[in-house]
């Protein structure tokens, strides 16, 4: 029996490809912010790999808790400019949220990958967008509700 890295396991599977299988293929990953941004894919209109899938959520989440947080840090800055420790109690705050939905994020955005990847579904960049900006959503709905004071 052959190592798998012999010649001969590789020529045997190279064998069972069909010819040209390996021509004209698009391996690039849309890894951009750029492109994530502007919701331009590179070659086909959908994302194929769980780094791309991955990626695109997490961005959107990103970006728009960013947005969250600064609008609220602002308001914040504004409402607590005559506290003695207003502008500390701020940044204390605005920072330990934004860490805390970063992770929460991250896990979340390799979660829907992996259940589009598991499907083999291919994902469009608009529904990226979604997922991203709709796991912002849920974090200050779930943060203004009563939900987790029942808990």
């Amino acid at each position: 029996m052959c190592p798998p890295s012999s010649g001969r396991f590789l020529s045997r599977r190279a064998a069972l490809q069909p010819p040209g299988a390996n021509m004209n293929k698009d391996y690039s990953i849309n890894l951009s912010v750029q492109q994530v941004l502007s919701l331009w894919v590179q070659g086909e209109a959908t994302l194929k790999h769980f780094t791309e899938m991955w990626y695109w959520v997490f961005l959107w989440c990103l970006f728009s808790s960013l947005f969250v947080h600064s609008a609220v840090g602002l308001l914040m800055c504004v409402t607590l400019q005559r506290h003695k420790r207003g502008r500390l109690i701020t940044l204390v705050l605005i920072s330990v949220g934004f860490l805390a939905s970063l992770g929460g994020g991250v896990i979340t955005s390799a979660a829907v990958a992996v259940v589009y990847r598991v499907a083999g579904k291919d994902m469009a960049p608009l529904e990226a967008l979604v997922y991203g900006v709709g796991q912002t959503a849920l974090t200050v709905i779930i943060s203004f509700s009563r939900i987790l004071a029942t808990l």
